[in-house]
């Protein structure tokens, strides 16, 4: 498996290791993951995230290179915004999720998940042939960190002189961070305002200990990835190779949202036209426990005793205290308050169709 530069540190603080996408990563630190999602919802959480990958796309043609490789209008975007979207296969179906920075005029970060970044660095090269465009993969000299929290902003306020103030959601800023040159996005993957965090590999570890000791008045933590998939779980963000993958597409897992057919052509848009005119066959919805048990991923969903879907997601969220999750039914049960029946252990339990997200962020209401 590979590892991070931070591997050392994370066993030195007792986070407990683990096969992600093939790296070794900590699921959990000695505090426990509640205490960690918990801690970020009310303050600050600081994540090792480097198995994403990073890659740079510019030239002359970089605009008309990336309006055709992904679904989202990015013409509107102006140096230092930041936009999700996703790539899609010719039918429709996704090939990942990305976050884009326009860091300038003709230069472009494009963040990618680590499980998909081969995939997609050579997805992207073929379609650059014979363009003025170069596609570099900068992850292996490139380190990444999330700091997510409300008070996120106040403890890297202290490591720069960057007024963070100024760094508006979706957007980026180039930074010096405790005497690090750093890309800031002020994007987030738990529902709460924060910044990712984009700097020289061999700078990580001063980075992590830096901004740990800097947000001891606010009781930062470390967290490891279960609490980053349940803080992403509630308010329903998508997680590659659960409720998207290539299998599905934008317009069945409610993403329709990033999608501009306005545009012009772009690659899936003729399948993804057809999907959204005659409407898909299934769609992601949220869905609450009615009768007592927990819902997790690959627990079949059924309806009048017939399987029609999969659970993607399933938990008890620890912020709202539900027993919910994420699952594709048929279109036609998709409606709030459609009932639905979770097999857990081969035992239909009661469930029902809810609005989503689960969870919002106090500066987001």
């Amino acid at each position: 498996m590979n590892r991070t530069f931070l591997y050392d540190v994370h066993v030195a603080l007792g986070g407990r290791m683990v096969d992600f996408a093939g790296w070794e990563l900590p699921v959990q630190y000695p505090t426990g993951p509640l205490e960690e999602h918990k801690r970020v919802r009310e303050a600050a959480g600081l994540f090792d995230i480097d198995h994403m990958g990073q890659v740079v796309v510019a030239g002359p043609d970089a605009l008309s290179f990336l309006q055709k490789i992904q679904v989202n209008d990015i013409s509107t975007m102006a140096i230092n915004d930041a936009r999700y979207s996703l790539m899609c296969y010719a039918d429709g179906s996704v090939i990942d999720d990305i976050f884009l920075y326009r860091v300038a005029g003709a230069s472009w970060w494009v963040i990618v998940n680590a499980s998909n970044r081969k995939k997609d660095v050579e997805w992207m090269q073929t379609h650059a042939v014979g363009m003025n465009v170069s596609v570099t993969d900068i992850s292996d000299d490139t380190y990444m960190l999330a700091l997510q929290g409300p008070q996120a902003q106040a403890i890297l306020q202290r490591l720069t002189d960057l007024d963070l103030a100024t760094v508006k959601f979706h957007t980026c800023a180039q930074a010096t961070v405790a005497g690090v040159a750093t890309l800031l996005g002020a994007t987030g993957y738990t529902g709460e305002y924060g910044y990712e965090l984009f700097f020289p590999a061999a700078q990580a570890v001063a980075l992590w200990n830096a901004i740990l000791e800097a947000g001891k008045p606010e009781g930062i933590l470390p967290c490891g990835l279960a609490a980053r998939d349940s803080l992403r779980f509630e308010p329903c963000l998508p997680l590659y190779g659960h409720e998207i993958h290539a299998r599905v597409d934008p317009i069945s897992a409610r993403l329709s949202w990033a999608v501009s057919f306005k545009k012009g052509d772009f690659s899936g848009r003729e399948a993804l036209l057809k999907i959204k005119l005659e409407g898909p066959a299934q769609r992601l919805v949220g869905f609450e426990m009615v009768e007592r048990g927990v819902p997790r991923a690959e627990y079949p969903v059924a309806i009048a005793g017939q399987v029609v879907g999969v659970v993607t997601t399933g938990m008890k969220s620890p912020t709202t205290d539900r027993f919910v999750g994420l699952a594709y039914v048929p279109a036609a049960s998709a409606a709030v308050g459609s009932q639905i029946d979770i097999v857990i252990r081969d035992t239909p339990k009661k469930a029902t169709v809810v609005k989503t997200p689960f969870y919002v962020a106090a500066y987001r209401r």
